[in-house]
């Protein structure tokens, strides 16, 4: 006698959100939009850091679009610059996904220039989900510590930038920079890692270079 067995099929939840990501990037780069994905643990100043780069694109349009898993005080900072910015909230999903980009480039209607989408604050999730970027921008702190390469490995992986902000704390916090650099480069061989402060300003232009010539 024939047995009758049951085959489960399942799909990757990441097939079906890379293949929005991908349908989201074609969309971006056929309208003159370069896409970077901000990431970076809750504190690290990434909202900070995507005001002093936008002072600074020179003629370049900036578009936002700002992940949190509740409130919008980003967005509204943001809005209040004049810089056209929309809000996703997840509600507790610790990333961004594909699906919901593809709703806020709707929302925004980008045409030429940049487009900053901010992760949710987190070290983890939003380095696996592709989101329809054309970069990776991963923002670290001196006050985070000097481990975080080797505990968050993918995140620096991943970067195509790696912005280490609040430098300006160096001379009181406990950060060993060559630790750092070694465990950034051990992943990472390429991306370059530009020290900024959000207080002083210091680093950005250098930032800002890297972004204008990838738009280019």
């Amino acid at each position: 006698m024939s047995e009758n067995r049951e085959i489960e099929i399942m799909e990757s939840v990441y097939d079906k959100n890379d293949e929005v990501a991908s349908k989201i990037n074609a969309e971006l780069t056929g309208k003159n939009i370069y896409a970077i994905n901000v990431m970076g643990a809750p504190g690290v100043g990434k909202t900070t850091s995507l005001i002093q780069i936008i002072k600074r694109l020179d003629g370049i349009t900036p578009y936002v679009i700002e992940g949190d898993i509740e409130a919008d005080f980003d967005t509204k900072t943001l809005q209040s610059l004049g810089v056209k910015t929309v809000q996703i909230n997840t509600g507790g999903a610790c990333h961004l996904d594909s699906p919901l980009i593809g709703k806020a480039v709707e929302e925004l209607k980008v045409d030429n220039g940049v487009l900053f989408i901010e992760n949710i604050g987190n070290l983890v999730c939003p380095a696996e989900f592709m989101i329809g970027e054309h970069a990776k921008m991963l923002i670290s702190t001196v006050t985070e510590g000097s481990d975080k390469p080797y505990k968050y490995p993918l995140a620096f992986e991943k970067a195509n930038i790696i912005i280490l902000n609040k430098c300006d704390l160096l001379p009181y916090v406990d950060f060993d920079e060559e630790f750092f650099m070694k465990g950034v480069r051990a992943l990472n061989k390429t991306a370059p890692v530009i020290k900024v402060s959000g207080k002083t300003e210091e680093g950005y232009d250098e930032v800002v270079a890297w972004i204008k010539e990838r738009v280019k």
